[in-house]
């Protein structure tokens, strides 16, 4: 009897626990770095995330030296972007001050990439709306 009812609570208890994984997951993940491997790995990352939980929500902000990510004329991964951005509730946001230190302009971007007037002040927000927070590096 101990064992059917260890066994009944047991079921009960991973029944209330293992929905909670899913529930309101969002991230927000941080790239500064014009290093191919960490731009690939946001990118996965990302893709991982919306395999694994489709409702789950994903932004990404690029500033410092990541720009050329987006950056139409010179990105090696704009396909894989392109099909990030046309899942939902996924979005890639760039520094506007950023671009202007950099003279990027915002013809330059990638479709569906949006901006942000100040990057650090986006993922900061984020946080503060219980946003998970994954600085993007190697």
């Amino acid at each position: 009897m101990k064992k059917i009812i260890l066994m009944v609570s047991m079921l009960t208890a991973f029944t209330y626990v293992s929905p909670a994984q899913n529930k309101d997951y969002k991230v927000v993940f941080d790239l500064t770095s014009k290093d191919s491997l960490n731009q690939q790995s946001l990118l996965r990352e990302m893709s991982l995330i919306k395999e694994g939980n489709p409702d789950a929500k994903i932004e990404a902000v690029i500033y410092g030296q990541a720009l050329g990510l987006v950056n139409k004329d010179v990105s090696s991964q704009s396909a894989d972007i392109q099909r990030l951005l046309s899942m939902k509730d996924v979005s890639i946001k760039v520094c506007a001050l950023a671009m202007k230190r950099q003279k990027v302009d915002a013809a330059q971007l990638l479709p569906g990439v949006q901006i942000v007037p100040d990057g650090i002040y986006e993922i900061i927000s984020k946080q503060r709306d219980g946003w998970g927070y994954i600085k993007v590096a190697h």
